[in-house]
């Protein structure tokens, strides 16, 4: 698990999963002082337990009332300011992340679940990438990957994550497309659904009324679609926007395929922020996430909800059930 950036929400809901307890073993990448000051402000007894970067992850990290800590060096000031952008907190951040892959690559972690990054604290720092899915790709070596959001009522992947609405258009591909439908239902497989019904949602409005509207939906999508179809994939589309997760909410689809960030993300957050889980999708390890942001507005008040990391905790091991101990 990774705080994210220390100077947001990420050391309080550690620290308050930690305080609950959690249902599976957990080692903790970031700055020790920053739990250790969320532990003080939340008046939470704790047992800190800091791992050289030599040590083996092979002991009991499930123990009520102990954080176990790969901790970062140099170790963040005291004096951190709460609920800012600081280059020194997004660059500690990253580091983090960074140590967190390279344990999984290795296989002494089965999954890495993060608390949220600050993207402005990240480029205070010189770090210039969009967030974490990029990191994960670049550090992993992983070519393809996908944002996938899941809630209780809702699974969303994406086809383009993190660029301008302006940009969408040029970068579809039907090959973007079919890729993205292909981990859409290896996703869905993972989660225990065994046929998975993959609805695509179209680009433009009416998904291009037949051309009239654009023609990507009639050129781009509807051949990936076919495509899948062909190698027995249960897919479907392009269907309209704004009917297509209302009718998956409702039991007809097991995951849509959206063709840009907000398009995806505004009906999953709608339905609950607190519920949400991100999952990058392709990488050769589980990783799942909170589905909010560090909320510096809240940052160091002790008001912060845990929730989304705890079913980002819990679906990471639904997602790493049947894979070889680490």
């Amino acid at each position: 698990m990774t705080v994210g950036d220390a100077a947001g929400i990420g050391p309080e809901i550690v620290v308050k999963l930690h305080a609950q307890g959690l249902p599976a073993p957990c080692v903790v990448y970031g700055d020790a002082g920053a739990l250790r000051r969320a532990c003080a402000q939340l008046e939470v007894s704790l047992n800190m337990i800091e791992l050289a970067p030599e040590d083996p992850l092979s002991g009991n990290f499930q123990q009520p009332g102990y954080i176990f800590v790969r901790a970062i060096t140099p170790a963040l000031p005291v004096d951190l300011p709460m609920g800012m952008v600081d280059p020194r907190a997004g660059q500690a951040a990253v580091q983090a992340l960074h140590v967190a892959i390279d344990d999984a690559l290795a296989g002494r972690v089965r999954a890495i679940v993060t608390a949220p990054l600050n993207k402005e604290s990240m480029h205070a720092a010189g770090i210039d990438f969009p967030g974490h899915t990029e990191i994960l790709a670049e550090r992993s070596k992983t070519p393809h990957v996908a944002m996938m959001l899941v809630n209780d009522q809702l699974r969303v992947m994406l086809v383009t994550i993190h660029i301008a609405l302006a940009e969408v258009s040029p970068t579809l591909t039907t090959a973007l497309e079919l890729r993205t439908i292909e981990l859409a239902a290896a996703a869905c497989r993972g989660m225990g659904i065994p046929s998975p019904r993959v609805a695509v949602a179209g680009l433009n409005p009416h998904a291009g009324e037949q051309g009239k509207f654009g023609r990507e939906d009639l050129e781009i999508i509807a051949p990936a679609v076919a495509l899948a179809r062909a190698k027995g994939i249960d897919a479907t589309g392009p269907w309209p926007g704004d009917t297509v997760f209302m009718r998956a909410r409702q039991g007809e689809f097991d995951i849509c395929v959206a063709q840009y960030h907000d398009q995806g993300l505004i009906p999953i957050k709608y339905l609950g922020i607190d519920e949400g889980v991100n999952v990058t999708v392709g990488l050769p390890f589980v990783r799942t996430s909170v589905d909010h942001g560090t909320a510096f507005d809240i940052a160091g008040r002790g008001v912060a909800d845990p929730d989304s990391l705890r079913a980002a905790f819990e679906l990471a091991l639904k997602l790493t059930k049947g894979l070889p101990s680490v």
